[in-house]
């Protein structure tokens, strides 16, 4: 009989997606240090007071051109290791869809913080595509409203400001206490209640791997970090990974 396999769990946060083009927040060359003025625009109380804030905001959205970007080797990467057969959920702080463009299910992938490929009327809730939205934008419309109601319309991410949806938070929480390995990769865990999976995980008798540019609270208790370029990194776990299965 074959012995189980064990269920990998990969946090994954903004600095797996930098090499596809989009940045992250905090790095030495994140969002938040070019422009600080730039965390309004994804805060929910500015975004719904303040119009301007807002248009800033969709123009934001339409000169980063996350939708277009691709997914890199850290993405293909866990794709290799969920088609080898183990058991793998990844659990994602990032909105730009990439794991699933990888070739991910969507059913392995957990959105903690949303998506951004779709908005939501805060009003009247309808949701549709954010393409059709920012081809609004390009044409003109500084403000795109909802046309069902007239309502201003948000990305289908949480803001800073609200609170992550309990039930994926609770599906997360669940991931981590199974898992046998912990994997967190390009994640700062320093936002919680995320951050705090990786101590789930430890304290449910996983091994925590730490994978990231920068220093994290969990370097010191991590059963192995690693500092390298996570397009080169990822891969070369995974391979590992493969290895160690046979």
């Amino acid at each position: 009989m074959n012995a189980k396999r064990p269920l990998i769990a990969v946090l994954t946060g903004a600095g797996i997606s930098t090499d596809s083009g989009i940045p992250d927040y905090r790095g030495p060359n994140g969002l938040w240090q070019r422009d600080p003025q730039a965390q309004q625009l994804v805060t929910l109380g500015p975004y719904l007071a303040d119009p301007d804030v807002r248009r800033r905001a969709w123009l934001m959205r339409r000169d980063a051109g996350a939708l277009a970007a691709e997914p890199n080797a850290g993405h293909l990467a866990l794709v290799e290791l969920e088609r080898a057969g183990l058991p793998v959920r990844v659990l994602t702080q990032n909105v730009d869809g990439l794991h699933q463009r990888a070739g991910l299910p969507d059913r392995k992938v957990l959105e903690l913080h949303g998506t951004a490929r779709e908005v939501q009327c805060v009003d009247c809730r309808v949701r549709g595509g954010m393409e059709k939205v920012l081809e609004r934008v390009a044409a003109g419309e500084p403000d795109p409203a909802c046309r069902e109601c007239g309502g201003v319309l948000k990305p289908c991410t949480v803001m800073f400001g609200e609170a992550l949806d309990p039930v994926v938070l609770e599906r997360a929480d669940a991931i981590a206490k199974a898992c046998d390995l912990f994997v967190a990769v390009g994640t700062s865990l320093q936002v919680y209640p995320v951050a705090a999976l990786p101590q789930i995980a430890r304290e449910s008798g996983a091994r925590l791997v730490v994978v990231n540019g920068e220093p994290t609270p969990f370097d010191e208790v991590a059963d192995e970090v690693v500092r390298e370029p996570i397009s080169t990194a990822l891969p070369a776990l995974v391979r590992r990974l493969l290895a160690e299965q046979g």
